[in-house]
């Protein structure tokens, strides 16, 4: 009777030789593979052979992800082991005939995502403020003190705010094309207007269909510019690598539930299909308060 060792040997040289995987990837499925062997070592009390894996049950696979969990490995390692077994299962279908469903049909540990991290308002306001300063020519000024403005003061993702057209910078709100096609409506607050009709006095063509912001040949601007721009201005300012484009957008989010504003008008200006998306803004706004207790109170100074 072949053991599961042999099993997994067998897979990793069909990895390598028929499937060409890199080194790295052969190595990296058979450590996982291994993982879920050493495990059922302990949980049958004995080596495993290939017919435990034939009759392994998901209340077996569930007890594995438990173990690892305990073991202190987070969602996206289990999620990636999980992965490695699948393999080895569809492996063992095709070519020793085991065909055990089990792990197909786990749910696959779901990543958390990171908390969003916003700029502080001082910041936020610098980045808008003075990005343009270090731009080669006036009109370039205007056009970056003026999309990032646009960005802070609206909440917008760059895609968002790349894509409007002149049209759009005479319309209050503004009419927002988000993810998959939906529309939401923006207000357009003093100092964005502002800033943007210094922008258009010096853009180049000024027709309605044109781009709003344009680049060096008068096309529509391209994103990469705009992300090399705040890079730029984070290492000119000594704001730390999270200081991104997008973290205008959580900055904006953030100061409004800050300042008082309900999630469901925070969620319809972000354009969030989901409320829950938006409460994850809750989490960033207690962990400051958090901070601030710290640093502020006297018991937490002793």
């Amino acid at each position: 009777m072949m053991r599961a060792e042999e099993a997994r040997q067998s897979f990793l040289r069909y990895l390598a030789t028929e499937r060409r995987a890199a080194v790295g990837t052969v190595e990296a499925y058979g450590r996982d593979v291994g993982f879920l062997l050493g495990f059922l070592e302990q949980h049958l009390g004995k080596e495993p052979m290939l017919d435990d894996l034939r009759v392994l049950t998901q209340i077996d696979l569930r007890s594995f992800l438990a173990f690892e969990a305990g073991a202190g490995r987070g969602n996206p390692t289990r999620a990636r082991h999980l992965a490695a077994i699948r393999g080895f299962y569809r492996f063992l279908a095709r070519r020793l005939g085991v065909r055990n469903p089990a792990a197909d049909l786990m749910a696959t540990p779901r990543s958390s995502k990171p908390l969003p991290r916003p700029l502080s308002r001082s910041e936020a306001l610098a980045v808008a403020n003075e990005i343009g300063e270090e731009a080669r020519t006036e009109a370039m000024e205007a056009r970056d003190t003026a999309l990032f403005t646009l960005l802070y003061g609206a909440g917008l993702r760059i895609s968002e705010a790349l894509g409007l057209n002149v049209a759009a910078a005479e319309s209050d709100p503004l009419v927002i094309t988000g993810k998959g096609n939906k529309q939401r409506l923006v207000p357009v607050l003093p100092a964005v207007k502002a800033a943007i009709d210094v922008w258009l006095a010096y853009h180049p063509t000024r027709a309605p269909s044109d781009p709003l912001f344009t680049g060096a040949r008068g096309a529509r601007l391209n994103p990469g510019v705009v992300q090399r721009q705040m890079r730029q201005h984070r290492e000119w300012a000594g704001l730390g690598p999270h200081a991104t484009p997008h973290a205008l957008r959580h900055s904006f989010a953030t100061h409004l539930l800050n300042g008082g504003a309900d999630l469901r008008t925070i969620q319809e200006l972000l354009g969030h299909a989901s409320l829950s998306t938006t409460q994850r803004y809750t989490a960033v706004d207690n962990s400051e308060l958090e901070r601030v207790w710290q640093r502020t109170h006297p018991a937490a100074r002793k």
